[in-house]
């Protein structure tokens, strides 16, 4: 597959947020954020009344985005921690990771999930081979225009290929911003939701430093350059990287949508059944 790029960016933009004012903008819950360390480190924090959020200042079309991020210790149940890439408009493309918390000492989940012009519906869910609470972990996000991985720690636990030929929307031509967020999702996200926030345990604190986007900046308006320079566009999972895949998933892998013939029916999404 061949695809030419034309974006206005720089040919090689790395932007590490050592001030997290700069490039970033509190959306909502702004009381509940808090920047140290002369804007090294950033926590959201979730109470009964709000949880908190925020979003680059750039979109960007296509890039590795990365994130290192401390979960919330202890009890967390009813809790979810997102991290994420997302355009705008009511067919929006977007690509998470959410990280659903759980009863005091029992493993977080990581919830993926891709959305394409609206429509998501791909959940594929995860534990960790440690402890999130501990220290922080990377958690990395490679969108390219032939495939999405999602990497912990370098290691690849998904991969999204473009299969163009089978008629499966793939993510290529809506800018996204990176968006992070702490909220309650007691309704759901513990134990299908059997498991309730306990708001006396608040507030739910989750940390973020490091953000770093290799990417290409999406702006309106002004001319145009092709960016086709940058390694990371071409790059998909050699060999090696394959079998680490292969060896989370076979591990780790707790949910994937494409062997859930009781959600699908009809039959299982035409990415599932493609040969990759």
């Amino acid at each position: 597959m061949k695809l030419i790029v034309f974006l206005v960016v720089l040919p090689w933009v790395a932007v590490f947020a050592r001030n997290f004012s700069q490039d970033f903008d509190l959306t909502w819950g702004s009381d509940r954020v808090r920047i140290l360390k002369n804007g090294d480190l950033l926590t959201l924090s979730l109470d009964k009344d709000s949880g908190s959020a925020f979003q680059s200042k750039n979109e960007y079309l296509f890039g590795k985005i990365s994130v290192q991020l401390k979960l919330v210790p202890g009890y967390s149940a009813g809790t979810v921690t997102s991290y994420y890439l997302a355009s705008q408009g009511s067919t929006w493309d977007e690509i998470d990771f959410e990280f659903l918390g759980n009863l005091s000492g029992d493993p977080y989940t990581v919830h993926t999930n891709v959305i394409t012009e609206g429509k998501g519906d791909r959940e594929q869910q995860f534990r960790l081979w440690f402890d999130p609470t501990a220290d922080f972990h990377t958690y990395s996000i490679l969108w390219n225009p032939h495939v999405i991985i999602f990497y912990v720690d370098g290691t690849p636990i998904r991969e999204f290929k473009n299969l163009d030929s089978t008629k499966v929307p793939f993510p290529e031509s809506r800018a996204m911003r990176i968006h992070s967020s702490i909220w309650n999702a007691d309704d759901w996200a513990t134990k299908g939701g059997l498991i309730k926030t306990d708001w006396s345990k608040a507030p739910f604190t989750a940390s973020f430093r490091n953000i770093s986007a290799q990417a290409c900046i999406w702006a309106y308006g002004s001319g145009a350059y092709p960016c086709s320079s940058n390694s990371w566009l071409a790059k998909q999972l050699d060999a090696p990287s394959q079998e680490r895949l292969m060896w989370v998933q076979k591990h780790y892998m707790i949910y994937n949508y494409c062997i859930d013939l009781k959600r699908f029916p009809q039959g299982l999404p035409l990415e599932c059944a493609a040969t990759t």
